[in-house]
């Protein structure tokens, strides 16, 4: 599991939980000033993920007002860019005569050097906050400053990519070690760098390496998105991203496996899942095998056995009669 720094403020005083917030904040992203009318009691919790230079941190916490002003700017800026990926609740940011709104499942672009005073509303906020140095991304401050006061959508696109890598991060670690964080931290700025990039549409102004990764990862999303067509195969999903079958291969080389091989792994543990839920004990195996892409009882017991050393009907038993699901994947 990842190295996580947690705060919760129902671990102190209630008359100190609100300055403790503050002081938080100020660790977390840069020093700012918070506004609240009632601050007795206050909850907030936050989760700090270290990835090398990189730092994620899913937070909840009750609606408060945020404002970096001129002088705490000049006392301290980390010149760093902060996302907020909005899960629940609202908000408004203010920078000059600048303004924007936001939503669930819009991106928050902010800057550590900008004067600014961010509303949120909602019982509780929750977000997935990114920090991320300025001289990580790949693209001048003036250029990215041109969308700090416009909401990125997470809903599509490279927003999108990026959502799902954060709340996947945020709900699970344990995939992970410590050795993992500097590569994690890596992707993230990457993504960071293609959703500042698509706004601008300066995506030239990226590294080859930066792009290639950013290609794979949509062609890994395009992927998860069709694993119930049986038609999906390397020379599809080349077609479809306008590449040669030849290049995905290469695409995939740092992914340990060929294409189909990943793709028939992703498929046998999705029937895998179905095949060990109770609440699908009643659906046939041959409907759970179509689902998933495998149109031939054959081909799919097969694969299954050489996966999980079971077949689809005994791995099925075996979980239903409280085994866990019996034998673990072969590597």
């Amino acid at each position: 599991m990842l190295d996580e720094m947690v705060f919760r403020t129902e671990e102190m005083a209630a008359a100190d939980r609100f300055d403790a917030w503050v002081e938080r904040m100020g660790r977390t992203h840069a020093p700012m000033e918070l506004h609240r009318d009632r601050t007795e009691d206050y909850h907030a919790r936050q989760r700090v993920l270290p990835l090398g230079e990189v730092a994620v941190w899913p937070a909840e916490f009750q609606p408060v007002v945020f404002r970096r002003t001129p002088k705490l700017i000049r006392q301290s800026d980390p010149e760093s860019y902060h996302l907020s990926l909005v899960l629940h609740g609202t908000g408004a940011g203010l920078w000059g005569h600048r303004e924007a709104a936001y939503r669930p499942l819009d991106l928050h672009v902010n800057s550590s050097s900008l004067e600014y005073e961010v509303h949120s509303t909602g019982n509780p906020v929750r977000i997935v906050g990114v920090e991320i140095p300025q001289a990580l991304v790949p693209l001048s401050h003036d250029k990215v400053r041109r969308i700090i006061s416009h909401p990125v959508s997470a809903r599509e696109g490279v927003g999108a990519l990026l959502s799902g890598f954060l709340t996947q991060l945020a709900a699970d670690t344990s995939a992970y070690g410590p050795a993992d964080a500097p590569r994690l931290g890596k992707i993230a700025c990457d993504l960071v760098s293609m959703v500042f990039a698509h706004a601008l549409e300066e995506d030239r102004a990226l590294a080859p390496e930066t792009r290639q990764r950013s290609l794979t990862l949509r062609i890994q999303a395009f992927i998860r998105a069709r694993l119930h067509d049986p038609g999906l195969t390397p020379r599809s999903v080349a077609a479809a991203h306008h590449i040669s079958v030849s290049y995905l291969h290469r695409l995939f080389k740092d992914q340990e496996t060929t294409v189909a091989d990943w793709i028939r792994r992703l498929r046998l543990e999705a029937a895998h899942r179905d095949l060990t839920d109770p609440a699908l004990g009643t659906t046939p195996i041959h409907a759970i095998a179509t689902r998933w892409g495998f149109p031939r009882a054959s081909d799919f017991s097969r694969a299954y056995r050489a996966a999980y050393d079971a077949t689809p009907r005994d791995h099925r038993h075996r979980a239903i009669a409280g085994g866990g699901g019996g034998g673990g994947r072969r590597e």
